[in-house]
Order: C-alpha cells, then structure tokens, then sequence
C-alpha cells in the first residue's frame, strides 16, 4: 500500500507553488466508499452484561484531553493549472531536453526516497525539481511540454496522496479517511416499488440473525444502493469486508452478539480504521474518545486502540449487548449506537413507545439516526443477495501477521529498513499506531508482515535499544560512498565508518547494509494554524482532529461557550510550546502569500458518528 501522504514544502518549493497557486480553492472531498460483509449466522445474542449510562452521545460531555498537540496536516487541495508567472530573463546554459531530463531524474530520486522513509531527501529532491523549473529561464506559460512537467510535479507533491509526507521527523500523525456513514445517512431517496417483492421474499428467505424489516424507509435506500454512487459503496465495501470479516465474525460469536452487526461497520467506516467523523469519531466502529475509553480502548499522543481493527470490534460488540439488555431490540440498541442511549430513552419517555419505527414516524430521532437502521437493513439485504443485484467482487484476503514486542519505542523507518519492507506497509498493518513510532511500553505489540519476525529480531540487536528511535539503516547502492551517504542523513563519513567498524575511505559494496547513527530530531515549536470552520464541525470534533484540548481553542479564541459557527476561522497553536498570551482574533484566509509560520487549514471535516 504506497499511499503517499502531503508535503510540506520547503522554501524553494512553496516559493515556486505560491506562483501557481495563488488564490486557489478547496478541493472536492474524495468520497469514501462503504463496505458490506456477508457473514453467515453464527450466535444469537447471549445475555448483556452492564448497562451503559443513561447518556445519549451526541449531548456535550467533558471534553478529552489530548495527550499532546501535533503538528496540523497540509491543504488538502490540488494545485489548479494557473497561468505561471516567470520572474527570470533568459535561459540558463542547457537544452530543454537537459532541463527536462534532470527534472525527471531529480523528482524520480524524490519518490524512490520518500518510499524508503528518506524524507528529508526527498524533500530536498522535490524541491530542485521545481528550482530547476522556475529558474531555468524557460517561458513555462508557452511550452506546453514544460507546462504539463511543473504542473505533475507540483500536484503530485501537493496532492492528498502526500499528506504524511508532512511528517519528516515522524511527529505528524497519520493522515485519516471520511467516515462513510456521513455521505447517505442525512439524505433522501425515492421509493422505487419494483424492489419490494424481492426484498420481502429476501427478508423471509435469507439467513440472518437481525430482524429485516422492509418498509417505505429500507426501500429508499435500497434504491440509492442501485445508483451508479451506491453500487460503487456498495462493492468498495463488499471488496474490503474480507480484510477483517474472519476477525469480526470470531469475536462477535465470542461476545454472544448477532454476527450481522458487522453491517454497522459497513456503514460506518467501509472497514477503514482510519476513518475520522467530523466531532472525531474514529475507526471501524466510529467511536468518540469518551466512549472509546469507557470500552477500554486507550488514546495517547502515540497510539489510538480505536483505530485496532480488533480491539474495536471487541469495544462495540461490549457496547452493542450493552445496549441491548437495556432495551432488549436491537433496532433501539442500533440507533443509541448512532445517537447515544440518552436520546433513544429520551424518544421512548416522550411517546411512551419503545419501537424503533414509532419513533422514526414520530420524529423524535435526530435525522441521522432516523436513517442509520434503514441503511443497515438495506445494505444487509444487498449483501446478503449481492448476485441478485449485479454485484460480483472478489473480497480481499485477510493479511497474516507476525507480532512481536519490541519492549521499548522504535521508529518504523528503522523498522521497514532492517526487514526491507516500506513503511507504509508497517502502517497499514498497525493502524493504531499515531506517528512514525511505536511508544515507549514494552507491552505494545508491533505487527509485522508474516515470516519477518526472526529476522527482525536478530538484525535489530545489532542497534543499540536507546538509539532505536533515532538510528537508521541504509542500503548501499552503486556509486554511493560514505561521504555522499552521510550527507543524505545528515552526519559524517566517520560516525558511519565507526558505527559499523569500517576502515576510512574504504570502498562500499552494492547491496550491503550501513547503521547509521542518525542524530535526534528536535521537537518543532508550537505553530499557529487557522482553520476555516465547516457545516457540521463541532468545537470538541475540531480540538480532537488537531489533538488539542477543546478548552484551550476556546482560550485562545476568546470564546464563551462551545459553539462554533460554519466560516468562524479559528486560531489553533499545535505542536509543542505555549501560545502567545494574547492571541489576536484569527482572520481569513487571505488569496496573497501567507506568513511562512502560518498554515490554513481547509481540510474538509469528516463527520461524526456518535458512539
């Protein structure tokens, strides 16, 4: 999986962006993709345990205090093809087809090392490539050939895809995905009749371990499934389900709760554990903080157990038959999984009827929870016939593992190096892991990718433990020397030759591995970011994506209560240090160049599920 996060530019490459994308807007949320599993039945529901407290989840409750702040992710927009603006006077020495040909080379060298975990490098490459550009002399406006080559390079160093990239010294955390849910579940559909005698007949027919209700409601969204945009959720789901139904499958039946559960996954987060709501909801199973952490599911500055595809599932399974035994209908204990047992009990005392559907016709449900049970129906009845409805997909295999505990903090650079894997595989496989390193508990379990444990193990040994966080491995290539590998990490010939017993000057063979004895990154200071509030964005949902205590934008916003309004611009300080006393109100983002110490946040917002 080489997802390739967003950069953070230098000052030769933001310099060169400026030019080109001045003034530029938004880009278009990516959709995200919802997933069904078809699940056999398994278990019925055994007895609950603990009832949850009589609090709905979408009610304001005590803010969760981020362990640390972190360092705000990049404009998630695409550079649109602006007219460039060339300040120099004539060609430097060299053909166009030179210039074209170093500026592929340097940002190929760019992308190589960004996949090795060189990131520094790269950004260096990056960067010269884009010098190379706006220095050659050349009018970029006129040659389409060049045009074309400045605009790949910058939209593809400023594109989403590069967002972790941000992340050189390994403090920014990984980036997250919307949550799928909030694509459908505010909207309405028609009512298409022809779907109804076959979904009755499925209802009656079809194994399952839910009831399958099939009214007005469940037909609407069964229609939205058929349209080109639901079938396409509907088969990203069905597609990425075999990734984690074994696993959910297996603890569903150990927790005694029905194995068809897993369609609240599906629609929820289409089995993406980095899926992010707008209020932070996060995971699998959409959980906020408080709730996650009333399920045991820990969230520090390095690790955050509701992105553990297991741990996640075991925390909802808990939460589901929790809500179960306090209203005994698993349509009730759906929808206070959406919106909180609070309000579900709430409904129930102010019409006196405890059925899901009453309250539905009766309009006391918050709207996204009116529609969260019909969506669940009517995915599960999709998946449960998917050939009926024209869908074929092949599931993804579930990925087998190693695990091993390192027993202190590691960085996953040196990790991918030592068993010659990149990192952004080693992400995929822990997902709950925040950074680029694991955290100082020896009790942490480090997924690896299977066969790769012994070799890790002995190959490790040979770095000190203390320096596992800042000492790195290297490859040698042809032609390079110690000197020319120092420079890339930034210490000398020496300290390589000494960490590895090698003779001065003595020549490298291709294909052997170098410790390198990297020194520390220092922490960064606290930055000022602003961030433009959107429809839907709450205060704690805004504080929880920057890792911030909510009471603390509130500070630094003069702010009273926690309201916030859409196209409010807030002032947030992340990463370290203390914000300035007094801070001035924050101001809009302005279309001339920002303050280098600025960033503008206009990440769209995933919205909330309420667990």
């Amino acid at each position: 999986m080489n997802s390739w996060p967003k950069v953070a530019l230098g000052p030769a490459l933001f310099a060169g962006v400026l030019v080109v994308a001045v003034g530029c807007e938004d880009a278009a949320k990516r959709p995200a993709a919802a997933h069904v599993p078809a699940v056999a039945m398994l278990a019925q529901n055994s007895s609950a345990s603990t009832a949850v407290a009589q609090t709905g989840s979408t009610q304001k409750m005590p803010a969760q205090k981020a362990p640390a702040p972190v360092q705000l992710p990049p404009l998630p927009a695409a550079t649109p093809k602006h007219n460039i603006v060339t300040m120099i006077p004539a060609p430097l020495a060299g053909t166009r087809r030179d210039l074209i040909a170093k500026v592929e080379q340097k940002f190929a060298s760019g992308e190589q090392n960004y996949k090795t975990g060189h990131l520094e490098a790269a950004r260096k490459d990056f960067d010269q490539a884009v010098d190379l550009l706006l220095e050659s002399g050349y009018d970029l406006n006129s040659d389409p050939k060049l045009s074309e080559l400045f605009h790949r390079v910058v939209d593809t160093v400023y594109a989403d895809e590069l967002q972790a990239f941000r992340a050189g010294d390994g403090f920014q955390e990984a980036p997250a995905v919307p949550a799928p849910i909030d694509e459908v579940a505010e909207m309405t559909f028609p009512v298409d009749p022809r779907l109804k005698e076959r979904a009755e007949e499925a209802a009656k027919n079809l194994s399952h371990d839910l009831p399958l209700t099939v009214n007005d409601e469940v037909l609407s969204f069964l229609n939205f499934f058929q349209t080109p945009r639901g079938r396409t959720i509907v088969e990203t789901g069905l597609r990425r389900s075999g990734r984690y139904r074994e696993m959910i499958s297996r603890v569903l039946q150990e927790e005694g709760v029905p194995q068809d559960l897993i369609y609240l996954a599906q629609a929820e987060s289409a089995f993406q554990p980095l899926a992010l709501s707008r209020a932070g909801a996060r995971g699998i199973w959409q959980f906020v903080p408080w709730r996650g952490n009333q399920y045991g599911l820990k969230h520090t500055w390095w690790v955050d157990d509701r992105q553990d595809p297991e741990k996640a599932t075991r925390a909802a399974a808990r939460h589901l038959r929790d809500l179960y035994a306090l209203y005994g209908d698993w349509y009730l204990a759906v929808a206070a999984y959406n919106c909180g047992p609070g309000n579900v009990q709430k409904g129930i005392e102010r019409t006196g009827y405890a059925d899901f559907w009453e309250l539905y016709k009766r309009k006391v449900l918050p709207r996204e929870t009116k529609n969260y049970v019909p969506i669940i129906i009517a995915l599960t009845l999709i998946a449960k016939d998917a050939a009926h409805y024209g869908i074929q997909v092949d599931p993804e295999q579930p990925v087998p593992t190693d695990v091993v505990k390192p027993g202190r903090a590691i960085d996953l650079r040196l990790v991918a190096e030592t068993i010659d894997v990149d990192v952004e595989t080693l992400r995929s496989l822990n997902p709950s892991l925040l950074r680029l390193a694991t955290p100082d508990d020896a009790s942490f379990e480090l997924h690896l990718p299977a066969g790769s444990a012994e070799r890790f193990s002995a190959e490790i040994a040979d770095i000190p433990a203390d320096k596992w966080v800042s000492w790195r491995r290297h490859r040698v290539e042809a032609g390079e020397t110690l000197t020319s590998i120092g420079k890339k990490y930034h210490v000398t010939a020496a300290a390589i030759a000494d960490a590895n017993n090698l003779e001065r000057g003595v020549a490298l063979v291709s294909g052997e591995k170098l410790i390198i004895p990297a020194t520390e990154a220092q922490a960064e200071k606290r930055r000022l970011v602003s961030y433009r509030v959107r429809k839907g964005d709450t205060l704690t949902g805004i504080a929880e994506r920057f890792s911030v205590p909510s009471e603390d934008v509130r500070k630094w916003n003069h702010m009273k209560t926690n309201h916030v309004a859409r196209g409010m611009v807030l002032r947030i300080y992340t990463l370290g240090g203390a914000p300035e006393a007094a801070p001035t109100r924050a101001r809009a983002r302005s279309k001339k160049a920002r303050h280098p110490a600025t960033n503008v946040a206009q990440a769209s917002p995933k919205p909330e599920t309420k667990n």
